[in-house]
């Protein structure tokens, strides 16, 4: 059996050779890590993770499982950055700070503009999100922290504010 997944491996690994897949310095996702392509070899893909760990994946994992790859083709990637409001909140004014946030910073494009969608009606507040595109998918976590600073400081200059759950208990 140990033979089999050798030899998965090896052929896997000569597949991400002749297909390129993943190369050295892609940005990608194999399963719950995030990280750069080091080295494609005969039996593994060494990652290194946002951590600076390396991580070494079997070949045969980059085939058998999905696999995110940020960087194959066009590195440009698009931000999901959730925010809910209080009911009774402007949501003409929440757009807007949200807008601003996005455009103010550096690391977001201006084309694609970055949008607001209403996704819903929650428990306890108003569901907004701000899509916003960037071109470096490597800083895209680094970049939604500095959004939802911005995104907070916002919203406070506005006068809105973000909810919190609230149950009331009647004995």
């Amino acid at each position: 059996f140990g033979l089999q997944h050798i030899a998965n491996n090896l052929m896997s690994g000569l597949l991400i050779t002749l297909e390129r897949p993943v190369q050295p310095g892609d940005f990608v996702k194999v399963a719950d890590f995030l990280g750069t392509v080091e080295r494609v070899g005969g039996r593994s893909t060494q990652v290194r993770t946002l951590d600076n760990v390396t991580i070494l994946v079997p070949n045969s994992r980059f085939l058998e499982n999905e696999v995110v790859n940020y960087s194959h083709g066009d590195p440009t990637t698009r931000l999901h950055v959730p925010v809910g409001v209080a009911y009774g909140s402007d949501l003409a004014a929440a757009r807007t700070a949200l807008l601003e946030a996005a455009r103010s910073h550096p690391g977001v494009l201006a084309d694609p503009p970055p949008q607001v969608q209403l996704l819903g009606f929650g428990d306890s507040s108003l569901d907004l999100e701000l899509l916003a595109w960037t071109r470096d998918p490597s800083t895209q976590l680094t970049l939604r922290s500095d959004l939802y600073f911005r995104i907070e400081a916002g919203l406070r200059r506005a006068g809105i504010t973000i909810p919190f759950p609230q149950r009331d208990l009647h004995l």
